[in-house]
């Protein structure tokens, strides 16, 4: 069963590309449902993509396929497209819609090194792909100065995106916020009473410190990289 706004989307996406050729546009999805903000469509995509009627495409953060539609619709005759830009392709079993990503602030630098001056301004945004945040909470992004991470596969100059959390698992990457003072990017190890922040680079020494000195500021959830 689909909510009203769940089929409601469903119904304007197959009715746009029918008539037009083109999928509309994540503002134009917000628009036509009386919503107030993107992440309502997201959520929405989210729950139709849950119950088998929407599947992301890999590597394509900005599309999706319609992969079946409710009887009530499929009984008045359902013909999809593969649509890309403004060219129809012949018939196929999927319609491509283009989602718009989400613009993020990026806080500032961390380091992936020796722990800087703790993040306290937005310099910019950043557009973040739909599908690489998190249904729930809030994100941000952050800019990485050094190499300690590299070996995870984080480089100097990348942004990473991050999701704003208190705890984490053993293991995660992870934003760290050193005795109120200092923000660096490292994985966490808990051992005993103490918090282990590891780097991934030989390079650079395993840092201790005691549980209250440390307070996570978010989980590493995604990278973005500019050649």
């Amino acid at each position: 069963m689909l909510t009203k706004k769940q089929l409601d989307l469903l119904k304007f996406i197959h009715t746009r590309v029918q008539a037009e050729g083109v999928p509309p546009s994540f503002d134009e999805m917000k628009e036509a449902l009386s919503l107030r903000s993107k992440s309502g469509i997201h959520r929405l995509i989210t729950a139709l993509e849950e119950r088998g009627f929407v599947r992301r495409l890999a590597h394509r953060a900005r599309a999706i396929e319609i992969i079946k539609l409710p009887d009530a619709m499929d009984r008045g005759g359902f013909h999809p497209s593969v649509i890309q830009g403004a060219q129809t392709d012949p018939p196929s079993a999927a319609v491509n819609i283009r989602i718009d990503a989400f613009d993020l602030p990026v806080m500032g630098k961390i380091a992936a090194g020796t722990p800087i001056e703790a993040i306290q301004h937005v310099s910019r945004n950043v557009a973040v792909p739909g599908a690489m945040l998190s249904t729930t909470g809030k994100h941000y992004a952050l800019e990485v100065k050094g190499d300690s991470m590299i070996n995870a596969g984080i480089n100097n100059g990348d942004i990473v995106i991050i999701h704003e959390q208190q705890d984490a698992e053993n293991g995660d990457i992870v934003v760290a916020l050193i005795e109120d003072q200092e923000a660096t990017l490292k994985r966490l190890r808990r051992r005993g009473s103490t918090i282990a922040l590891e780097a991934e680079n030989p390079a650079y020494e395993t840092r201790l410190y005691q549980a209250d000195q440390i307070k996570i500021q978010g989980k590493l959830v995604g990278l973005i990289r500019t050649y």
